[in-house]
């Protein structure tokens, strides 16, 4: 079937996330007397939601209210800091702009908790986006295929006619649980030799190629 919908992963696909996610987790770590985290150690720290960020962060010994009052600290630090140094990676919204010519609807899928993937989605994407979705209290996050299936319902589609376009294995095995391609792009927080690895089989350098795939 022809591809109508585009679902993309936010941070290290359309977003560079990286400097304000690591700001937040090391407010939280600052605060509690615990080490601080450089950015290459958030970036292999991320991608399956903040409660496993702050579960491969945080002492493992820790007590479980702590880490509760830990994750509630982040959330909200990050939502307060999010756009200090958050940006669209270059050509990205050219590339949606062409996508919205050509017909596609344009959904964002993502580990990041609801509120602030709909927030983020909103100011940098506006209307380009027809639908963001973040991750949600008692609900199964990527790579379930769960959420690419709201998608598709929520925008009249079919899932055969969705395609995934992420940084990360998460991406890909998200699209395979669903039964649809991914496309994975190079310019995220995961080399190519790691996604090549975990799977990837279709691989974009620009994200004005992402046009050439479909």
């Amino acid at each position: 079937m022809a591809i109508k919908t585009i679902i993309f992963d936010l941070d290290g696909t359309l977003l560079y996330s990286l400097e304000d996610l690591k700001d937040s987790v090391n407010f939280v770590m600052k605060k509690h007397g615990f080490r601080e985290y450089t950015i290459d150690e958030v970036r292999e720290a991320i991608g399956n939601g903040v409660r496993l960020l702050m579960e491969r962060i945080l002492p493992k010994d820790i007590d479980k209210n702590l880490f509760e009052e830990c994750l509630a600290e982040f959330k909200q630090n990050y939502s307060k800091n999010m756009y200090n140094k958050t940006k669209p990676y270059d050509g990205v919204l050219d590339m949606l702009k062409a996508l919205r010519e050509e017909g596609y609807k344009i959904a964002v899928l993502s580990n990041k908790f609801d509120s602030a993937v709909k927030e983020l989605s909103n100011k940098y994407f506006g209307e380009l986006v027809d639908l963001a979705v973040g991750q949600k209290e008692g609900v199964k996050e990527k790579p379930s295929p769960l959420g690419i299936q709201e998608i598709a319902k929520e925008l009249d589609t079919d899932v055969e006619t969705c395609i995934m376009v992420g940084d990360s294995e998460v991406d890909i095995q998200t699209a395979n649980n669903a039964g649809i391609d991914c496309i994975s792009v190079t310019w995220g927080y995961k080399n190519i030799d790691f996604l090549y690895d975990n799977g990837a089989t279709k691989l974009v350098y620009a994200p004005e190629d992402i046009l050439e795939l479909l």
